[in-house]
């Protein structure tokens, strides 16, 4: 077999050529648009990637969220559950206050209403045996309504202050004396003398009769008021019986 090197060497020069038009004009352009395609795959893989990264971060922040807000809710109805109940509470200790107190002022109203009808009762009794004792002494023969009662009156003449006995006399030792029944001209010359020794001058004296005394005299001048009479007396006792909370 007979080779031809001149044609061999032709053929593998126009193989290089060929092979390097290919590679100038075809393959490196094929070559340079797989790698932007490539590149644009790569990118927009990456841009998917990053967005199913954010897609899950949003996710996950939402779930926090989500989360936070289950916790801040539970949290507000625990707080709100325990108001209520504090609020339930405070009602119930107001309420049964309130009940105590109605009831303490109810048995305060008792108890005052069970004091006062029996106060009112213990008067009544004490004005009824005020008047039984006034009919009673009523009855009295009218000379046993003023015996003894003369020297008591001027006893407590006696007993003034000096000042005041001594403005008595200044004024003239005049008095009023009032008697349940009349007096006779000795009877009021004794009272006369009486007064006239207890206050160290003599004295006037002009009688009235007041049958409301019962018994005892009532002596006035501008200065004295002196009461030694039984209705002076029952009018005092029965004031004293009567004060409520001494009976």
């Amino acid at each position: 077999m007979h080779i031809d090197w001149w044609t061999l060497g032709l053929q593998a020069v126009n193989v290089l050529i060929l092979v390097w038009l290919l590679g100038r004009f075809l393959f490196r352009p094929v070559a340079d648009i797989i790698a932007a395609r490539q590149a644009e795959v790569d990118a927009r893989l990456a841009d998917a990637a990053k967005a199913a990264a954010d897609a899950g971060a949003d996710r996950r922040r939402a779930a926090d969220e989500l989360a936070k807000a289950a916790a801040t809710r539970a949290d507000a109805l625990s707080a709100a559950a325990d108001d209520a109940a504090a609020e339930k509470s405070a009602l119930l200790a107001e309420a049964q206050a309130d009940v105590e107190r109605l009831r303490a002022e109810a048995r305060a109203g008792v108890e005052r209403a069970r004091r006062e009808e029996t106060e009112a009762a213990d008067d009544r009794a004490t004005v009824l045996a005020v008047d039984i004792a006034e009919k009673l002494i009523a009855r009295l023969p009218e000379i046993a309504r003023t015996i003894g009662f003369d020297d008591e009156l001027s006893a407590q003449i006696a007993a003034l202050p000096a000042p005041t006995l001594a403005a008595v006399r200044s004024d003239g030792a005049q008095f009023l004396l009032r008697a349940p029944r009349a007096l006779s001209d000795a009877a009021l010359g004794a009272v006369r003398d009486k007064l006239s020794a207890a206050i160290g001058a003599p004295a006037h004296v002009s009688v009235e009769v007041d049958p409301g005394l019962i018994a005892g005299f009532e002596l006035t001048a501008p200065h004295v008021v002196v009461r030694n009479n039984l209705k002076a007396d029952l009018e005092r006792i029965s004031a004293e019986l009567t004060r409520h909370g001494h009976v």
